[in-house]
């Protein structure tokens, strides 16, 4: 137990270096031209790689059997939200300036901020249900179900990605093979075990 408390403690410190370093960047002004994309660029960078993350951990902890893996898993989650989040408040505020009307309008005609809104609000209800409340009230099968959401997210999460870079698309793609095989690897333990029940490679749980 104490092992699992060392390794959420020291995820959440370097989950949060990021965010200093940006401000840090930002203080010095060592951001460009461009401050807004530079902040906007670096959460939403960091928002992807939250999430992917999270939908790593199963695939890591069925491969290495490593099963405190899992209890990282709604820490890293959360803070794929929280850079979510300052990654669409720097948007609504800097680009914006909170004006919803024209916000709605960019949602309509520009399909990579569409494509970025369904990722943020598929990660909503992920982050409201992340207690353990929460867990107990839905009931484990039905919170499992849910969570399952994290997926759709992470992949209209890497078409905003993909959609946003209009020249080198290099990143994205790498993201896009990330999510991907990550997906995969799930559907493969889920069918191929009843095929092979002696398979090493992908134990049953």
């Amino acid at each position: 137990m104490s092992d699992v408390r060392f390794l959420k403690v020291v995820v959440f410190v370097n989950a949060l270096v990021p965010l200093v370093l940006l401000f840090w960047d930002l203080y010095h002004k060592r951001v460009g031209p461009n401050p807004l994309q530079f902040a906007t660029t670096t959460t939403g960078m960091l928002t992807l790689i939250f999430l992917s993350l999270t939908v790593a951990i199963t695939p890591l902890r069925k491969i290495f059997a490593i099963n405190s893996l899992v209890k990282l898993r709604r820490m890293l989650g959360l803070f794929a939200f929280f850079y979510g989040t300052l990654h669409l408040l720097t948007y609504v505020w800097f680009d914006r300036l909170f004006n919803l009307i024209s916000v709605g309008q960019d949602v309509v005609r520009r399909p990579f901020i569409l494509a970025g809104m369904i990722a943020f609000v598929l990660m909503v209800p992920l982050a409201i249900t992340s207690t353990n409340k929460m867990v107990k009230r839905l009931g484990g099968k039905r919170w499992a179900k849910l969570h399952r959401l994290v997926y759709l997210s992470a992949i209209a999460a890497v078409v905003h990605f993909w959609m946003l870079v209009k020249s080198d698309t290099r990143l994205p793609l790498t993201f896009a093979f990330i999510v991907l095989f990550l997906l995969g690897y799930r559907l493969l333990t889920k069918y191929w075990p009843a095929q092979q029940p002696n398979s090493s490679l992908f134990p049953r749980e």
